[in-house]
């Protein structure tokens, strides 16, 4: 499986869904002999032509193998969602856990407002005009992104 680098030395592109690493942390296992270092990688998986978006969390021994671990669950948790006129339908929010996310719809033209995480999960589901805020007071980029997913499934009913 060969990777595309495209103009970010984050973004990849492959088979259609592009992935972008949204957090990589250094992790620490205190073992008998230690502590054994290995890394957590946070990875959003979009389409943006079929509203696809699914994130992913992987763990491995170096940063690559953690990379396409995270790639590979986000694969496997894909959502759809909803864009009318190029927006989001109307203005929803979502809490997970410590993370609370408030998405709203915008005018034509406006871009994306929005901070951080939910600016790329925006980005990678192919919506090109939203507001978002994060309400709940974590800088947690996992839960920022599933908080995320979560709104964006409010959309679908």
């Amino acid at each position: 499986m060969e990777r595309k680098k495209e103009n970010s030395n984050r973004k990849y592109q492959q088979d259609g869904f592009q992935e972008e690493v949204l957090d990589v942390r250094r992790v620490a296992r205190v073992v008998a002999g230690g502590k054994r270092l290995s890394f957590r990688a946070t990875v959003a998986v979009g389409d943006p032509e079929k509203h696809l978006i699914g994130i992913g969390v992987g763990k491995g021994r170096d940063v690559p193998l953690a990379i396409q671990k995270a790639i590979n669950e986000a694969k496997k948790n894909l959502i759809s969602v909803k864009v009318v006129n190029e927006t989001i339908p109307f203005e929803v929010s979502a809490k997970y856990k410590a993370a609370e996310i408030l998405l709203k719809p915008a005018k034509k033209g406006k871009g994306i407002i929005a901070g951080g995480v939910v600016r790329n999960i925006l980005k990678l589901a192919g919506i090109p005009n939203a507001s978002a805020k994060i309400l709940g007071n974590t800088g947690n980029a996992i839960l920022n992104g599933r908080a995320t997913l979560l709104a964006l499934e409010k959309l679908n009913s």
